[in-house]
Parts: C-alpha cells; structure tokens; sequence
C-alpha cells in the first residue's frame, strides 16, 4: 500500500459517567484544536482490485495528546462533535466534547469518512479493506499506535478487523454492538433493503428507493418496546388514505438519510456488512464488547460467543435499552461510563 497524503466476560453496567482519569496528560489549551485532511493511497481491496483511494479525517485535541480513532455506523463520518473551527453539529456528540467521555482537551480524537462513503466506488467493500484504509491514514498522520479504537456498530466491525490485521498498533478495542459475522437474520434485513434501491433504475427513483430503504432500516436498528411507547396512536386520515402513527417519523428518517447518502454507497456499505467475518482467535488486544438485549440486530448471543472466543484479554458489557442497536447513540450516560473505564484501564496498563 503506497501513501500520498495531503495533509469476566458478562458484566451489567453498574459505570457512571465521569471525567476522564486525572492521570491523563494536562494538553490544555486555550481552545481545542481541530483539523480536517486526505489521505491518497493504493490500497488492495480484498474482492475488488487494487484502487486509487481516498480517504478524509477530522482530528479533534493536541497532537501529542493519545490518540482515540473513533467510528460509527456505515452514516457516520468524519465530524464527531462541533468545534470552534467546525461548528456543524457532528455525529456523536453524546460523548465528544470538553468534560464529556472523549475530551479533546486531554485526548486526540480522530474520525473519518468511510472508504466508499462518498459513492465512488461501486465494487464490493470488505470491513478489512476498511481497517486497511485506517492503518494507510495513521502512517500518513504519523500515529504509530493507538490509545483505544472506540467503534459503535459498523464501527465496531472495523474495529474487530483492525485489532485481528493491526494489533500491535492498538492498546485496547470497544467494540460497541458489533460483532465477529453477521447474524443470518439480519443479513437478511439489509439483502431486502438492498433489492428495494436495485429495483429503482434512475437518478430519482434511486434516491426515493434510499429513502424506502432506511426507513427499513430504522425499524431495525430500535426496538417493538419503543414504538409501542411513542407511536401508540390510531392511523390518521391523510387525503384518500390513512397513515399509521410512526409513518411521519420514518418518512423524516429517509428522506433526511437520502440526501446525504448516495445510493451505490448504501449498497456498497450494507454490503459490507454481510462481508464481515473476524476470527475471534485472532484478536489479542485488551478488547471490551458492549451488547445491548433489545438490539434485534446484533444478538446478545453472538457478542458472548465473541468476548468468549478472544485471543486477549477480554469483557462483555451488557445493557438494557428501548433504543435497541442505536442505544450508543441515546444511551449517553451508560456508554460514557464504559468509555471512561475503558480509558482509565489503558492508561494504567501504560503505566505499569
């Protein structure tokens, strides 16, 4: 891969959130620091052909502070949370901020674009392929290793193959919802999602077809319990026809996904997922596993069978939510005590 930059294992949450350790380096500035970048490679992918790639990243905090790569779902991206330099809102900014889980005043926060992302690849994309791009991205930054991979959903995939293809360059993976293959039922959600935007032939069609399709998705990724409490209501008259209580909402979710995710992106990156495999046996970093019980996604079952199968040392944190698969990004104080933990144990493994 050539460079060319431009620039215990069943535990219940009993965390807290909490500030990050005081044995963290004091990098205080006056303000925090935030710069975006690319990063151009040749990178093989694993069933698609070596390609010319490109990959951006926003870092977040001092850059001698230790480094936390953080990664979310296939929508996610670079921007993780408002700065001053950057003051759209980001994706996560639940935990990304000055005094929360991840303080860019005391940790380097980086995010990226995922591979594919911007729509202009349209070949398979393996979750390998990802924690390549990642490996490229750290070489061009000069980060030799990692604090912690912090990875929620997909993220968590690319976590899992970054710690088996890359370990010696991280100290410890949260893996959040995400695990080692991809449970056939699920599977079988986004192969659905997929056929509805393949059954759309031009531009139009295609994103309306994006939109049918996340509106799938979003059923997936919440639970029966919490639609039943915020949408138990009659359907109501709209024109000649009716629309059920949870309509408006999930037309919303679409369409909002649709104008800033391209179609072949979608396909590519859903397809990624069911690409997924991690030999557990493989994997020798200090890893946490966060599932959730209500996640119809990513079963509890598959994520003990995980923290069961590591090389390394290994935990699973279980937690109850009616936000199911998106409980990361709902569930703030229970996921900011786990990350807290998660970067208070690195830290004392550092200074033993």
């Amino acid at each position: 891969m050539s460079l060319h930059p431009t620039g215990s294992r069943d535990t219940l949450v009993p965390f807290a959130a909490g500030s990050p350790p005081s044995s963290f380096p004091d990098c205080r500035p006056a303000h925090v620091t935030a710069e975006r970048g690319e990063c151009w490679f040749s990178l093989p992918l694993r069933h698609g052909g070596t390609r010319a790639v490109r990959i951006s990243y926003e870092s977040q905090g001092p850059q001698n502070a230790p480094c936390v790569l953080v990664l979310g779902g296939i929508s996610a991206h670079r921007h993780l949370a408002s700065s001053r330099r950057y003051p759209e809102a980001g994706w996560w900014p639940g935990q990304v901020g000055i005094g929360k889980s991840l303080d860019p005043r005391r940790l380097r926060l980086l995010g990226i674009d995922w591979l594919g992302a911007d729509g202009q690849i349209d070949a398979p994309l393996d979750t390998a392929d990802q924690a390549d791009a990642i490996a490229c991205v750290l070489d061009a930054l000069g980060i030799r290793r990692l604090r912690a991979l912090i990875g929620a959903s997909y993220g968590a995939l690319v976590g899992l193959q970054f710690a088996a293809r890359h370990g010696e360059r991280l100290r410890h993976l949260l893996a959040i919802s995400g695990a080692h293959r991809p449970h056939p039922f699920s599977s079988a959600w986004r192969s659905v999602q997929r056929a509805i935007v393949r059954l759309a032939t031009n531009g139009e069609d295609r994103r309306n077809a994006v939109a049918v399709a996340r509106q799938l998705a979003v059923l997936s990724y919440r639970s029966p319990e919490e639609f039943a409490a915020r949408f138990d209501a009659p359907a109501t008259r709209n024109g000649d026809r009716f629309e059920v209580a949870a309509e408006s909402y999930l037309r919303h979710q679409g369409d909002r996904f649709s104008a800033a995710f391209s179609a072949t992106a979608f396909e590519r990156l859903s397809e990624s997922i069911d690409l997924h495999h991690v030999d557990p046996g493989s994997i020798r970093v200090p890893t946490t596993v966060v599932g959730v019980h209500e996640d119809r996604l990513v079963p509890l079952d598959d994520l003990r069978q995980l923290a069961a199968s590591l090389a390394g040392p290994g935990r699973l944190v279980s937690l109850h939510s009616l936000y199911g698969h998106d409980a990361f990004l709902k569930e703030d104080d229970a996921i900011a005590g786990v990350i807290t933990w998660v970067l208070a144990e690195g830290e004392t493994e550092v200074a033993a």
